[in-house]
């Protein structure tokens, strides 16, 4: 989310890894910001109830939703609730052993309830006829279960010993400062996932919309399995840049820089070539129907330099949220998908009839606009400036407890 060196204390100390790390550097500050995690986005849990009961009562109603699909969209909604309390824990857990950098446990977990899962979502949705609302309670029960998993680590693991803090009313004292971060932080990545909802909304209205609403929404599945790959190593890019600024090595938060983009364009480049290669038989992944078949061969191409662009914002998106850059990262998004991207396609797939094409044409273009934006922000990073920033910030937590 933001800047939390944890790890880093004295050149040579275990806890310093192999970097070294310079001056002090309080290694509560992490637990701290995961107690401040559970407390905040817990609360908003709360607010995110509201807002499924909303969706199932108002808006997926739209006159845009086919009725019987948007039905069983609210049901399914509805029993998702529960997970939501548990996904709260679980990404301020994440976040806690990311910026220690302790990843073992993580994997373990998730291969562990993933093995639960796949039975446990069939036994639900087939075995006892569940359907959709089975899928909705395999998915709650395993994240519970892999939050169980990881703070019983958290608990009774040595390698947690100095970073565990106790929960204490202390807490309600750094929401703010942890706010400050995670909205925008949150914001980034919200204006992005709104806009290509809005964009199956559009394409609602479009003539013969069935057919353009499943492929978009096939084109949009692809992106957003093919995003979290791009999006982890954003997430490891950001830890891993927080963390050694904090610890006043501006060199090597540069090196993690070119790591990262490395692996973004690697990624970007085998995922576009498969997809490019596999282009005629896309479609039946998703549907039997050789018009939607067809479609989704015609908007690979597109789709494969969307999966680029993509990789290359959700990575950079990470470089700005070790950086603390996350205002920008949101200002940046807002104006790309909602005042390039969305007119772009409105203007193509209305204005111009190319229908399904031309939206997805004006998505690429909010997915390309940040990728670069954040490129020419990067390149003008002064490293030893934003190690000295990310280290004042810590002080001044550590005075304010």
């Amino acid at each position: 989310m933001g800047q939390c060196p944890c790890r880093r204390t004295k050149e040579g100390d275990e806890d310093g890894g192999s970097d070294g790390g310079g001056d002090f550097v309080s290694v509560s500050v992490a637990g701290y910001f995961d107690d401040d995690g559970w407390t905040s986005w817990g609360t908003l849990s709360f607010w995110c109830c509201y807002c499924h009961l909303f969706l199932h009562r108002h808006w997926l109603q739209s006159p845009c939703q086919d009725p019987l699909i948007a039905q069983e969209a609210g049901r399914y909604a509805i029993w998702l609730i529960p997970s939501l309390f548990a996904y709260a824990v679980l990404q301020s857990l994440v976040r806690f052993f990311l910026a220690q950098g302790l990843i073992f446990p993580m994997p373990l977990s998730s291969s562990l309830v993933l093995l639960l899962h796949i039975p446990l979502c069939w036994a639900l949705v087939f075995h006892l006829g569940l359907g959709n609302i089975g899928a909705a309670l395999s998915t709650g029960l395993c994240n519970w279960l892999n939050t169980i998993i990881l703070l019983t680590y958290l608990k009774y693991s040595s390698t947690c010993e100095k970073t565990r803090v106790h929960f204490s009313t202390d807490v309600f004292l750094s929401i703010k400062k942890f706010f400050v971060l995670a909205i925008p932080s949150a914001v980034m990545v919200c204006l992005e996932w709104w806009s290509f909802e809005l964009l199956i909304l559009l394409s609602g209205l479009l003539p013969n919309s069935k057919l353009e609403t499943s492929v978009l929404s096939i084109c949009l599945t692809t992106t957003s399995l093919h995003y979290f790959i791009p999006y982890s190593v954003g997430a490891a890019a950001s830890n891993r840049i927080s963390n050694e600024l904090g610890a006043d090595n501006p060199r090597v938060a540069r090196v993690v820089v070119w790591a990262a983009m490395v692996l973004a364009v690697t990624e970007a480049v085998i995922v576009s070539t498969i997809l490019l290669c596999c282009r005629s038989v896309w479609g039946y992944v998703y549907s039997n129907d050789m018009e939607v078949v067809n479609y989704v061969k015609r908007l690979a191409p597109l789709l494969s330099l969307s999966l680029f662009a993509d990789s290359l914002q959700a990575v950079l998106s990470g470089v700005a949220r070790g950086c603390g850059m996350q205002r920008i990262g949101a200002y940046i998004n807002l104006c790309a998908y909602y005042i390039a991207g969305i007119p772009v396609a409105v203007v193509l797939g209305f204005l111009l009839h190319l229908r399904g094409m031309g939206l997805w044409i004006g998505m690429m273009t909010g997915s390309s606009v940040p990728a670069l934006l954040f490129i020419l922000i990067t390149s003008f990073i002064n490293w030893p400036k934003q190690a000295t920033m990310a280290r004042e910030r810590i002080f001044r937590f550590q005075q304010a407890n």
